[in-house]
């Protein structure tokens, strides 16, 4: 079996992981900054608008707002969080489709004005309790090629789309955006070449009616690097040509407008997984006979699908014994350390090398686990206790608990 080599981590994020007595997850905030500018890079022009749900973590949502990202929120909680950053409030949006009347109008309250909808009830609500609110219809898409599609909850058909922006203009609202999402963790360029075919299309068809969209919304789907998957192979998403059919698609787009367009993306996992690590420990090596076969391992750690590691039914971290260099492996099933049968890698079929000789309260770092382990986690499910953060930049570190 053989193990792919750890990605590179940052100098402060090495010492910090390193330094930890004990567990936590660790952010590199400067490491965040460089990846926010290299996407602006990548795509100059683009209003980043980060999906507050993959890392909620003040430090995290301010150092972001002073490099001028706004936040895609999905519920008021969400944007009173955002706002506590000094984030001027035109820069957040209400991105969820699924609210209530009384959500909407706590985001209103807030000072929100742009909403996405997709469906004419969610329309005549925003109609009432945030009127002449600006409005942009999700399209929904396929979800082929995502870790997670996002395919059956979400958006609306293109016939559809075009109804509930003619309603949404007469219920005094202001039309002014399409958006898509093409599923987390995209690994195709294609899903954005289909997207920007379908915003074309609906474009091209609300134009006839009298209706000019301003605001392209492209959300979010932009890949990390960091992971391995199910069978614990490095993900490779090409991401060279994501960009490049991003930035070929906008052009199209601004051909078929017949008004200027504004860009918006809503990056959540490409701008911090890569830049998060949980570090971990041993609760157990064991070996065990579950079906009465031939005995296997299994590797218990104090972390697990409850307390931070909520995403791993789809991928696998890649885990570094720091305190075990070169030691001998054995193949192993992975799990968490409470109760529920589900807190293991789904993929039982395959194993992880590990240290054959790991002890209880060895030191695990859980690599390119920067988004969502901190919103997935529970409160304490099994009375294991959500992970504390700690993030450094250039020496300076704030460690906060839940």
């Amino acid at each position: 079996m053989n193990t792919p080599p750890d990605p590179p981590l940052s100098t402060p994020l090495r010492a910090a992981l390193e330094a930890a007595g004990e567990d936590r997850i660790v952010f590199d905030l400067a490491g965040i900054e460089a990846q926010y500018d290299a996407l602006l890079d990548e795509l100059p022009g683009i209003a980043v608008r980060f999906a507050m749900k993959a890392c909620p973590v003040d430090e995290v949502l301010a150092r972001l707002a002073a490099k001028g990202s706004g936040f895609d929120a999905a519920s008021p909680n969400e944007i009173a969080q955002a706002l506590r950053t000094g984030v001027p409030v035109d820069r957040v949006h209400y991105g969820n489709t699924i609210k209530s009347d009384t959500n909407i109008a706590a985001a209103h309250r807030l000072g929100v004005r742009e909403f996405a909808t997709d469906s004419p009830e969610d329309v005549a609500a925003i109609a009432a309790h945030a009127p002449g609110a600006r409005v942009f219809c999700r399209l929904a898409t396929s979800g082929e090629g995502a870790l997670w599609g996002l395919s059956g909850k979400f958006g609306c058909s293109g016939d559809d789309a075009v109804r509930v922006m003619e309603e949404a203009r007469g219920a005094g609202l202001i039309p002014s955006g399409l958006s898509v999402h093409v599923g987390s963790q995209q690994m195709t360029a294609d899903a954005w070449r289909d997207a920007v075919d379908r915003l074309a299309d609906v474009l091209a068809r609300l134009g006839r009616r009298g209706i000019h969209p301003d605001r392209i919304n492209l959300g979010g789907g932009l890949p990390a690097l960091g992971y391995l998957d199910s069978r614990g192979e490095v993900l490779d998403p090409p991401v060279d040509k994501i960009f490049a059919v991003i930035r070929e698609g906008m052009e199209h787009l601004r051909a078929v407008s017949e008004v200027p367009l504004d860009f918006v993306m809503e990056p959540g996992r490409h701008l911090v997984a890569d830049h998060g690590a949980v570090r971990a420990h041993v609760s157990r090596l064991s070996t065990r006979s579950p079906d009465g076969g031939a005995p296997e391992h299994w590797l218990y750690l104090s972390c697990g699908k409850f307390n931070g590691l909520y995403e791993m039914d789809q991928l696998q971290y890649r885990l570094h014994f720091p305190t075990r260099p070169g030691a001998d492996g054995v193949p192993a099933v992975v799990a968490g350390p409470t109760c529920d049968s589900d807190d293991a890698y789904a993929h039982r079929h395959n194993r992880v090398e590990v240290p054959a000789t790991a002890a209880s309260g060895d030191p695990v770092w859980i690599l390119s686990s920067g988004a969502y382990a901190t919103g997935y986690t529970t409160r304490g499910f099994n009375g294991f206790d959500p992970l504390p953060h700690l993030c450094v930049d250039d020496g300076q570190r704030r460690t906060e608990r839940p």
